[in-house]
């Protein structure tokens, strides 16, 4: 029994998910405020939020301060139901490969596949809880709903507002985690070369410094974030609660494919419109990147260490099992 678990992903996916969760919380004040900012478009010179600081000052000026941890609850349970399921699906498909093409390393392209398959899996499993998240945080102030309430407004298949979106996106963390694994790699084969003047043989839990970590991080997903913008944005606009847009009735309810918001885009704010709010979603996301893997770095030992006591428990109790018998 012991030895069919894949403990190696087990714990790759644990320490994800907790950094996802540790990182989500301090960040989202500012991921409420960039999510309203960007779901709304301008119509008519009507414009609730000229800057990203508005909807800050909007939940302050109206006393609603903890509103902006609306929707955290549902926001913490899809962050870490979706990393644990991104950082064990990359790390069992990565090892899957290595044994059936008998390579010691991942290519670049092969790694992009990878996490793509990885991506995908996620967006299909976590997309109601996703589409829950920003429907509250893009609800008026002090006014969102529950999480069984607010997927219940419509039919089941609005709870996959903005799926396909998703599984494009998967591109995003694809390249992010690609090129983090690459610099790390590379970084840690300085680190070595520095320590002991040679290269030795990587182990699974090799960790980088902090610093190092939350500075990869930060390149990855900078990269990431650019290259994909245009479609975040669509995603955000798609999967935004009604009450978002509610200028002085000036402005129609959130559009249902990637074609109508592109186009509302295109019509209302012309081609900056699709890198709108851009400056606060690399900030949001590269900080909340470079934390969780910071984070995972720093307790994959811990976790890495765990899973063996727990390998070690379960093969001793099996043995037990069979003396007794």
């Amino acid at each position: 029994m012991a030895s069919s678990i894949d403990f190696e992903s087990i714990s790759e996916a644990t320490s994800g998910a907790v950094g996802a969760l540790v990182s989500t919380t301090l960040l989202y004040p500012l991921d409420t405020c960039k999510t309203k900012f960007q779901a709304e478009v301008r119509s008519h010179g009507n414009q609730r939020y000229r800057y990203l600081s508005d909807v800050l000052w909007e939940a302050i000026s109206n006393r609603q301060f903890l509103s902006l941890y609306q929707g955290l609850g549902t926001k913490n349970l899809q962050s870490f139901i979706s990393q644990f399921i991104y950082f064990y699906g990359y790390n069992y498909f990565k090892r899957l490969y290595l044994k059936k093409s008998g390579s010691k390393s991942i290519g670049t392209k092969a790694n992009l596949v990878v996490a793509a398959a990885a991506g995908a899996c996620t967006a299909i499993v976590t997309q109601p809880l996703d589409t829950a998240s920003s429907r509250m945080q893009t609800s008026a102030f002090g006014k969102a709903k529950g999480l069984w309430e607010t997927l219940s407004e419509g039919s089941w298949s609005d709870a996959f507002d903005g799926l396909g979106i998703s599984l494009l996106l998967t591109s995003n963390p694809a390249i992010q985690y690609t090129v983090f694994d690459q610099l790390k790699q590379r970084a840690i084969r300085r680190q070595k070369l520095s320590n002991d003047g040679k290269v030795a043989v990587e182990t699974s839990h090799e960790a980088l410094s902090a610093f190092s970590a939350f500075l990869l991080g930060a390149v990855s997903k900078s990269i990431a974030t650019v290259l994909t913008y245009p479609a975040i944005r669509c995603k955000v606009m798609i999967q935004a609660s009604d009450s978002v847009n509610e200028v002085e009735d000036a402005q129609p309810k959130a559009p249902k494919t990637m074609t109508d918001a592109l186009r509302a885009i295109w019509k209302r704010e012309g081609i900056l419109g699709f890198f709108k709010g851009l400056q606060a979603q690399i900030l949001k996301t590269v900080l909340s990147s470079a934390l969780l893997l910071m984070i995972k770095e720093k307790i994959s030992k811990y976790t890495w260490i765990s899973m063996l006591a727990l390998r070690r428990y379960l093969i001793a109790t099996q043995i037990r099992r069979v003396k007794k018998a």
